[in-house]
């Protein structure tokens, strides 16, 4: 990948991709600690339940604000040694691992929402040009696979993220006590690992990976002096039809998944092993440690089923086999509410771990071959528009739904959420077309 970009990109063998993709094992595993550990650090810091979805605002907020900028200069930059995209990962990388540092010891509830807005967006920097990266340099028999193996990279790290605070406690006799009066020890170390990974994995990637110079048409991009936000609401504007179909199904499909990080650890912590934050906390920790554990299940299902994804496709299709994983992973979610041995929970969250490989990987894939190549970047950026608007509604306005009509109960809001999956499954099979169409 030495030439200019022509139009006929050259079959990359499997270690090629597992280079480009490797990268996303050390996001993950930041992105991971973050999801399964920040509503318990909000309420070691003393948040109530109702508190929680307002104080995640911050992660959909930076993702709308920072992916679709991060897109647009992404597919305007060249550097001569480190490409277009490979840039953003690094200094993504750099920023995300020190504030991975500084998390845990936050004093505060403001102070650590505080830092989750800088941490996210800097996540964002990196995270946001990799679905590009994989679309910039797979073609389109090739693409499922990219994206398969992005899957994989993130079940394989959000498994052992999730596992990381127990096996800190039963292998290393690192302390449950909490640091500092408010953050446990063994989640402490936790971060501070995760912000190693996160390094050193993109690290790998950005030396170990190339890139396509720009093509002609790119390069006339480029030269577009068309102002940023002109550019994105041009973007909006005339966005293909298929995008606009999986948007609707990423935008019912989400809010399912942010109900579950939201509050799944949480309520098996409080209310299947009746633990409280404040004065039952050795107890509140061993629900958070089987929470993430069973959590960790879910992602290694993830990473063993993100390899039977480009085999499925082959037989039933892109939108049959997402629209499948969506039925499955929604009756996971909605069969928590009703587990009462803590043990069956591996079951329920194996089972959404089905739907999380698919999700992770199925809509870009659908989505890659309708966009225009000189503008990959903002539009991937302007897709996450539709994960992060439902989450900042619901971050907004559920908190009130949780106080005045759910009771505080935690597991019933993780049901809700598979529903949502189930309802967005149904609407991936009525609305979104297999075929290319001419657009």
């Amino acid at each position: 990948m030495n030439t200019a970009y022509t139009g006929n990109k050259v079959q990359l063998s499997f270690w090629q991709i597992w280079n480009m993709c490797f990268g996303f094992f050390g996001i993950q595993f930041g992105w991971s600690l973050q999801m399964g550990n920040m509503s318990a650090i909000y309420e070691f810091l003393g948040a109530t339940p109702e508190q929680i979805p307002g104080l995640w605002l911050a992660a959909p907020m930076t993702g709308l604000l920072v992916q679709p900028i991060v897109g647009y200069f992404s597919d305007r930059t060249w550097h001569p040694k480190l490409g277009r995209r490979r840039p953003f990962f690094l200094v993504g990388a750099i920023l995300s691992s020190a504030l991975l540092f500084v998390m845990p010891n936050a004093g505060s509830i403001w102070i650590a929402a505080g830092v989750l807005w800088v941490l996210d967006s800097s996540i964002n920097v990196t995270m946001e040009p990799f679905r590009a990266f994989v679309a910039d340099n797979l073609d389109e028999k090739q693409r499922s696979r990219g994206f398969a193996m992005q899957s994989m990279f993130i079940g394989l790290a959000s498994f052992i993220a999730g596992y990381l605070p127990m096996v800190l406690v039963n292998w290393f006799d690192v302390s449950r006590e909490k640091t500092n009066g408010s953050i446990p020890q063994n989640i402490l170390l936790s971060f501070y690992i995760g912000g190693v990974v996160f390094l050193v994995s993109v690290l790998y990637t950005v030396f170990k990976s190339k890139e396509y110079p720009p093509s002609e048409t790119a390069s006339n991009a480029a030269e577009n002096k068309t102002g940023i936000i002109k550019e994105i609401i041009d973007s909006l504007i005339h966005m293909p039809v298929q995008m606009k179909r999986l948007a609707l199904v990423n935008f019912i499909t989400w809010p399912g998944l942010f109900l579950m990080w939201f509050y799944y650890s949480t309520g098996v912590a409080s209310q299947l092993f009746h633990g409280d934050p404040l004065t039952n906390s050795d107890t509140y920790t061993m629900g958070l440690e089987h929470a993430n554990t069973t959590s960790a299940i879910l992602n290694l299902v993830t990473f063993g089923f993100s390899f039977s994804l480009p085999f499925l496709v082959g037989k039933l299709g892109k939108k049959l086999t997402h629209t499948a994983c969506l039925l499955i992973g929604g009756l996971g979610l909605i069969s928590v509410y009703y587990v009462q041995q803590p043990n069956l929970l591996y079951v329920s969250m194996g089972l959404v771990g089905i739907a999380w490989a698919s999700i992770l990987s199925m809509p870009y894939s659908m989505l890659s071959s309708f966009i225009p190549v000189q503008k990959m970047g903002i539009y991937m950026g302007i897709f996450n528009f539709f994960i992060v608007l439902p989450e900042i509604l619901a971050s907004i306005f559920f908190g009130k739904i949780m106080s005045t009509y759910l009771h505080n109960d935690r597991l019933m809001a993780v049901q809700i959420g598979g529903f949502l999956l189930v309802l967005a499954g149904i609407v991936c099979a009525i609305i979104i077309k297999e075929e290319k169409i001419k657009e």
